[in-house]
């Protein structure tokens, strides 16, 4: 290692998303841990922040929020003053960057375009594709495919471009997810994150705020019926292997794992997870099963449901770019399993490199 040079790294954050702010606190940890005196000598950060309406800001006032040296809401929408531009990254130095590490959490990000826009840069990605991105990201999309290969997931129904201003629509929606599913049960958006966008519904006059709630995120909407069941969650590195990390629960005070319990709460997380080592084993096959499945390599995270009745594991979904924040289960899984945070972020962009 001594005399080579560093590997320079794009971390790119923020976002046109509802999960901007997870995203700034994510590449805060992950920035820290390539200054780290280890990662320093072979790493340099090169920071893209991407504000609220899209616009990219340089590497000076990035970085600036990475060190809370300013706050993201303080900078101002930039006035586009020449109307004959045309490339929204004119000003941005990205020329000599080695490796893209995008943690853009949620949409225009996890959904697979910051990798096709990172493309045409003709420089190695941390994390999947485009395919696996996408997919991954869309709820309906991955269930459709989880349900064809036969693992196991709770019971659901997807309305795609519902008018819920018409009334027959309306009543057909209704009629359909009473008629199919018991209580109590989540509506969702099919693609968002962090928990945003859901509800659980109890009783059947919650149906409608919760649908017109979702359909305010994602046209595309998934209800799942709600189960008395434990949240076991499994973290994915490699490309062509796949290696998985310690199993671990989350133990929550609140109702169910909304968005505050996962960014707010002291949630109790039990790593491992105290289950059957056959359970273990299954949830990790299931994992790499499902991964494989959807193109998804790099890192992720996999999320399951184990019933408590019956220790049934369920599928529930992958996340393709997880949270990397103090609370995150990801970063805390790997270390679990050897890699601290430090160790974590170099052995993804090693995987990338296929060091």
């Amino acid at each position: 290692m001594i005399g080579e040079k560093k590997k320079r790294i794009g971390l790119i954050f923020g976002g046109y998303s509802n999960e901007h702010e997870v995203s700034i606190s994510s590449a805060k940890t992950v920035f820290q841990a390539f200054n780290s005196e280890i990662n320093k000598k072979r790493f340099k950060v090169k920071a893209f922040y991407i504000d609220k309406y899209g616009d990219w800001l340089d590497n000076d006032l990035s970085e600036k929020i990475l060190n809370d040296e300013i706050k993201s809401q303080n900078i101002k929408k930039q006035e586009i003053v020449n109307q004959q531009k045309i490339n929204f990254l004119d000003g941005i130095e990205f020329q000599n960057i080695d490796v893209w590490f995008p943690l853009l959490h949620g949409l225009n990000g996890e959904d697979g375009s910051i990798h096709g826009l990172l493309q045409y840069t003709k420089k190695p990605i941390v994390g999947c594709g485009i395919l696996g991105s996408a997919i991954g990201m869309d709820k309906i999309m991955m269930k459709t495919i989880f349900s064809n290969l036969k693992i196991p997931q709770v019971n659901y129904l997807a309305f795609q471009n519902e008018d819920l201003n018409d009334r027959e629509v309306k009543k057909k929606v209704i009629n359909e997810i009473l008629k199919k599913l018991n209580f109590p049960f989540f509506v969702k958006p099919s693609n968002s994150g962090s928990s945003l966008g859901i509800s659980k519904v109890i009783n059947e006059s919650e149906i409608l705020h919760s649908l017109e709630k979702a359909q305010k995120i994602d046209s595309r909407i998934l209800v799942e019926e709600g189960l008395e069941v434990r949240e076991i969650e499994c973290g994915i590195i490699g490309n062509s292997e796949l290696l998985t990390s310690e199993i671990g629960e989350v133990k929550y005070e609140s109702d169910w794992y909304d968005y505050d319990s996962k960014y707010y709460s002291n949630n109790k997380i039990i790593i491992p997870a105290e289950i059957d080592s056959k359970i273990t084993k299954e949830i990790k096959k299931i994992a790499i099963q499902s991964c494989k499945a959807l193109n998804i390599f790099g890192f992720a995270r996999v999320d399951f449901f184990l019933e408590k009745y019956s220790n049934k594991i369920l599928l529930n979904e992958i996340n393709t770019i997880p949270g990397f924040t103090t609370n995150s289960m990801f970063p805390m899984l790997w270390k679990a399993s050897g890699l601290n945070i430090e160790q974590l972020v170099a052995k993804l962009v090693d995987i990338t490199l296929d060091l």
